[in-house]
């Protein structure tokens, strides 16, 4: 843990210093020691800063915390600048990446269960019209909460990232997601992502090929090879995705759905650094 908490520092530090980013002399704890207790927090301790907080606190650390309402503000100030890191982060995938194939999936995130969905506070059933409720497929229930949907590399490291409502089709909200893959790209996805229209979209405006698993009834067919290699990349992904899921805790603490939501992508976050550990 120690090697891993000094090598997280030094990569924000290094990262925030890189890209000249100002803060106030007068800080005692400076921007870095703030993105590293949440990332600390979510790979190490579900996600919970105080315990994270505690332990950074020590002379062997950082020497000094924040107190948790402050810390907390520091961190939402900072919600850009940690998507700037991923997207960088994702980039070193990307150069490291022996090939230009990526795959796409989506991974539910659960807010409560579903017998609590009537006194859920994030995500209130009156005021969100079941928008958070949506299907798990693989589990074969309903879910109430947010989707993870994420780009990732042929070795399975997540390059992007982007949340939806539970209820949000994955192939709808691939027209919208600002994929910034290079041109020739092959994306392999699985049969959720099967429509042509969104297929002719991406190949005409930005050259990346989608492959997604065909179905039985499919007018687009694939050779038996391409199928073969679908299957091989699809475990990949998948492996991607059980680095996030043993990260994530059975149920997330959170007060308002923007930290719900910046928990959840720090997990991703948290995911994205430890292919580097």
């Amino acid at each position: 843990m120690d090697t891993a908490i000094v090598t997280i520092y030094c990569l924000t530090d290094d990262w925030l210093r890189a890209r000249r980013h100002q803060e106030s002399s007068q800080r005692t704890v400076t921007d870095a020691e703030v993105m590293t207790a949440a990332i600390v927090a979510a790979r190490f301790f579900s996600g919970n800063f105080e315990t994270a907080l505690d332990l950074l606190e020590s002379p062997s650390y950082f020497g000094g915390r924040l107190s948790r309402s402050r810390f907390n503000r520091r961190l939402h100030a900072l919600d850009s600048v940690l998507e700037s890191f991923f997207e960088w982060l994702g980039r070193l995938h990307q150069m490291a990446s022996a090939e230009d194939v990526f795959l796409i999936d989506s991974c539910p995130v659960e807010v409560c269960d579903n017998i609590r969905i009537s006194r859920c506070r994030i995500y209130p059933k009156t005021a969100t019209d079941d928008a958070y409720r949506g299907y798990n497929s693989s589990k074969r229930r309903y879910f109430y909460g947010l989707k993870v949907h994420m780009v990732t590399t042929a070795e399975g490291n997540p390059v992007e990232v982007s949340l939806t409502p539970g209820s949000y089709n994955d192939t709808k909200h691939l027209r919208t997601f600002e994929l910034d893959l290079p041109e020739g790209s092959v994306l392999y996805g699985d049969k959720a992502y099967n429509e042509y229209f969104t297929e002719d979209l991406l190949a005409e405006a930005s050259g990346i090929e989608l492959l997604p698993h065909r179905k039985k009834n499919s007018k687009r067919s694939v050779e038996a090879y391409v199928e073969y290699v679908q299957q091989v990349y699809r475990k990949k992904i998948e492996t991607g995705f059980s680095g996030l899921k043993r990260l994530l805790p059975a149920s997330i603490h959170a007060v308002t759905d923007r930290g719900f939501e910046l928990k959840v992508f720090l997990f991703v976050l948290a995911c994205s650094i430890d292919v580097l550990l």
